[in-house]
């Protein structure tokens, strides 16, 4: 039996949140589960949407209602009563999340209601969400250690609805190949190391501090793909570091496989993460990886095994990293190839998608449903 999933996203930007969730939808046994895809009609979300398309997964568009409690829930549960969903999967970028669509699968009586926790942003203080949303799900799927513990510590989440299940990729059959040609036109002629960060620019990113760094590494080139609210703030301050020469912003890019494989490093300097989806992507390409020490990222990148990490906010360690693997070509080559060795072993989207699709089994098993599989 085929049983249907919606999975809702209510966030405005493509990110790596979005990218991970497309991850899954695109690996689950078609012959079990077909996937819905629900979501607001925000301009930032059209990526999603279209990649969703290529991947034959029908989406929905809602309208977002501002008002609180039951009465903002209306649009998404008039859409449940239609798709009657065994399974509603909701995508949290971070605890107040989804909310909305929370009470809507509740209201409409969908079996199992889980979510993915992607990233944990401490609310306010003395801010919870509600207890109906936090009771409502079966299962609470934290992307990392880092992003369960929050869960269950600042939100006193029950142990037994929490589980680890980490962020994955399809991991492309051969590392892309470099083209010497779209190297030299990101390097305008220069023959200089590149440095590739792909991240959207908002304060969580840390690219201030990527900046300072870059001002302290000569003969190298940071390219800088991504955009968002911070972006000319950042080509400001790269003018007054001196670096705006050996900076380039891209802007929002749908080429980053083809960045990777000119890059001769990835840095991400993040102030904090889930588990990052672009530390996997690059290395699956078999890119060195420098980031940054923090919760989730450390479960990924294992310090001087498979990448770099280096303290938060600290340019001068983030800058001396870098130079260490610039000066060092066979200690970034072992790197990468190690680092492409353990998202083949521990990250695959495949073992994820299995994972993902036992849970729904289990949480429906606990509703008195059948699965089906």
């Amino acid at each position: 039996m085929t049983r249907r999933v919606v999975h809702y996203i209510d966030s405005d930007t493509f990110g790596g949140s979005e990218e991970a969730a497309l991850h899954l939808i695109a690996s689950l046994d078609r012959s079990r589960w077909t996937p819905v895809l629900l979501h607001h009609r925000d301009p930032g979300i059209a990526r999603m949407v279209r990649q969703a398309a290529r991947l034959g997964v029908r989406a929905c568009a809602v309208p977002r209602w501002g008002r609180s409690g039951l009465v903002g829930a209306l649009p998404i549960w008039r859409e449940l009563q239609t798709e009657r969903p065994a399974i509603f999967h909701a995508h949290l970028s971070w605890p107040f999340a989804c909310r909305h669509g929370i009470r809507a699968a509740w209201l409409a009586r969908v079996p199992g209601i889980v979510g993915t926790g992607q990233l944990f942003v401490a609310p306010e203080a003395g801010r919870r969400p509600p207890p109906l949303v936090l009771g409502a799900y079966r299962r609470i799927m934290a992307v990392s250690e880092e992003v369960r513990r929050r869960y269950a510590t600042d939100l006193r989440v029950p142990a037994r609805k929490l589980v680890v299940v980490r962020n994955a990729i399809r991991i492309p059959a051969r590392v892309p190949a470099r083209d010497p040609a779209y190297r030299a036109a990101l390097l305008d002629g220069r023959p200089d190391y590149l440095v590739l960060t792909p991240a959207r620019m908002h304060p969580q990113k840390g690219h201030t501090y990527l900046l300072q760094a870059a001002a302290q590494v000569p003969n190298a080139t940071f390219v800088l793909a991504g955009d968002g609210p911070l972006r000319a703030a950042l080509e400001a301050e790269a003018r007054d570091l001196g670096v705006a020469g050996r900076c380039v912003f891209l802007g929002e890019r749908l080429d980053v496989a083809d960045l990777l494989a000119a890059a001769d490093l990835f840095v991400l300097p993040s102030l904090f993460e889930g588990l990052p989806v672009s530390v996997l992507e690059a290395m699956a390409a078999e890119r060195p990886v420098i980031a940054t020490a923090i919760g989730g990222t450390d479960e990924a990148v294992a310090h001087e095994s498979t990448g770099l990490l280096v303290p938060p906010k600290d340019p001068a360690a983030l800058a001396a990293a870098i130079r260490r693997l610039q000066n060092d070509p066979a200690a970034a080559r072992r790197l990468a190839v190690a680092g492409r060795a353990r998202v083949e072993r521990e990250f695959s989207s495949d073992a994820t998608a299995s994972q993902v699709m036992a849970i729904y089994d289990q949480v429906l098993a606990e509703a008195g449903v059948s699965s089906g599989g």
